[in-house]
């Protein structure tokens, strides 16, 4: 069963004194905006997946073992918020974690916040993406990956955290209005 946090006043005193957080979470959930948010309030530096780690020009997606490279290479580091979901590197980034944030909003916030995404970014490359990948329109592909996120994703997540990280805490945003809130409590954490 993963190590879950179940009231914020307790996950933001652990994240103030947290030197690696993994955010987690659907596309359009937040996680980039929080991480950011993180390593205002804490320091450290923020790493993206997607910009770091996974795309190159063009959205050519790097070798597998490349980004497992990388990734181990991030993880090494004393102090870093990393933004990114993919299981697939979960048995790297688990171990070093303090705590992972996994932003599980709704999916039709999620839906909305992609929508937003795409309108102030559209044909332009988002600070957090890997130079030369323009933000484009969702295709279908995405847009069901975010709708099944709960059915589909969501287990796998668990099966990791128990597996790869069962000792780290884990806790679960539901709102935005909650993720505020973390972000909030956080500051002011003794």
């Amino acid at each position: 069963m993963p190590n879950y946090i179940n009231d914020v006043v307790s996950a933001a005193s652990l994240l103030r004194r947290a030197s690696r957080v993994l955010v987690v979470g659907s596309s359009g959930a937040g996680k980039t905006t929080l991480s950011r948010a993180v390593v205002r309030i804490l320091g450290g530096e923020y790493f993206s997946i997607d910009r770091d780690v996974r795309w190159l020009p063009n959205w050519r997606q790097r070798d597998q073992s490349e980004q497992y490279r990388i990734i181990t290479h991030i993880v090494a580091r004393d102090r870093w918020v990393l933004d990114g979901s993919n299981p697939s590197t979960f048995d790297v980034r688990l171990p070093r974690t303090d705590i992972v944030i996994w932003m599980r909003l709704p999916r039709m916030i999620c839906l909305a916040g992609v929508a937003r995404r795409v309108m102030r970014n559209y044909g332009r490359v988002r600070s957090d993406m890997a130079e030369g990948c323009p933000e484009p329109l969702p295709n279908l592909e995405f847009l069901t990956y975010i709708w099944t996120f709960e059915k589909r994703h969501a287990p796998i997540f668990e099966r990791n955290f128990d597996l790869y990280g069962p000792q780290v805490p884990i806790f679960q945003v539901k709102s935005r209005g909650e993720a505020r809130r973390l972000l909030d409590l956080t500051r002011t954490a003794p």
